[in-house]
């Protein structure tokens, strides 16, 4: 096991113009790690991938473990080998944010983020289920379902990518979270961290894995020009 690789399947740039049909199984994807995030094909939701399980939080809120043969357009996953970097107390995503960072020391290194904690709040929020021909990644937005907990104990989990690598990836922080008791979860749109322990994982290593027999990725022409914009726009 490689403790020093992030590999992803898919890359960002490939979902904004709509290329969501799955092109990597779940099986397939769990040969290169135990831990990470993603989603279904068409979007479906949101992946939260712990100790070699994956579980999906669907825009409906509920919360299922998802089967080998099922496919994802775009995935992360490393194999866990985190280390403590120190409790957290009273922060909210920005804070949080800037706090990784000076635990860090750098913002030129791929790292996994992963709290174990209690929130004060929790907002979230999943896609819902894309059908072709797809839309473009922006346009799915206004289809997207939130959620809201108070006081809910669960595991954020996460990257951070380097600017250096937009389009690839989505830049900056990508982080899920998923309820201890799995009432709860999907893409982080906000946080009151009450506390937690914070743990990291710098990778030096990062393996790209893209769909070579998808034709409509061998076809698309992309707009360079927009791309990051249209990232940060579905992201955030």
């Amino acid at each position: 096991m490689k403790t020093d690789r992030l590999y992803q399947h898919g890359t960002l740039a490939m979902l904004v113009p709509g290329l969501f049909a799955g092109t990597q199984t779940i099986e397939a994807l769990l040969q290169h790690g135990d831990t990470g995030i993603g989603t279904l094909t068409g979007l479906d939701g949101e992946l939260i991938i712990q100790a070699g399980k994956v579980y999906q939080v669907n825009a409906q809120g509920t919360v299922r473990e998802v089967a080998a043969n099922e496919k994802v357009p775009f995935a992360n996953v490393h194999y866990q080998a985190d280390v403590s970097a120190g409790k957290l107390q009273g922060l909210d995503l920005t804070g949080f944010q800037k706090a990784v960072l000076d635990r860090l020391q750098t913002s030129n290194l791929f790292a996994a983020v992963r709290v174990e904690g209690t929130f004060t709040q929790m907002h979230t929020r999943a896609v819902l289920p894309q059908q072709p021909p797809y839309p473009t990644l922006t346009e799915t937005a206004s289809g997207q379902k939130e959620f809201h907990a108070d006081n809910v104990k669960g595991t954020l989990i996460g990257y951070f990518s380097p600017d250096l690598y937009a389009g690839a990836v989505s830049p900056g922080f990508h982080l899920h979270f998923l309820a201890t008791d799995h009432h709860m979860g999907g893409h982080i749109l906000g946080f009151e961290l009450d506390s937690g322990e914070l743990f990291l994982q710098k990778f030096s290593d990062f393996q790209l894995h893209l769909p070579t027999d998808d034709e409509p990725f061998l076809k698309q022409h992309f707009d360079t020009a927009s791309l990051v914009d249209d990232i940060r726009k579905a992201e955030n």
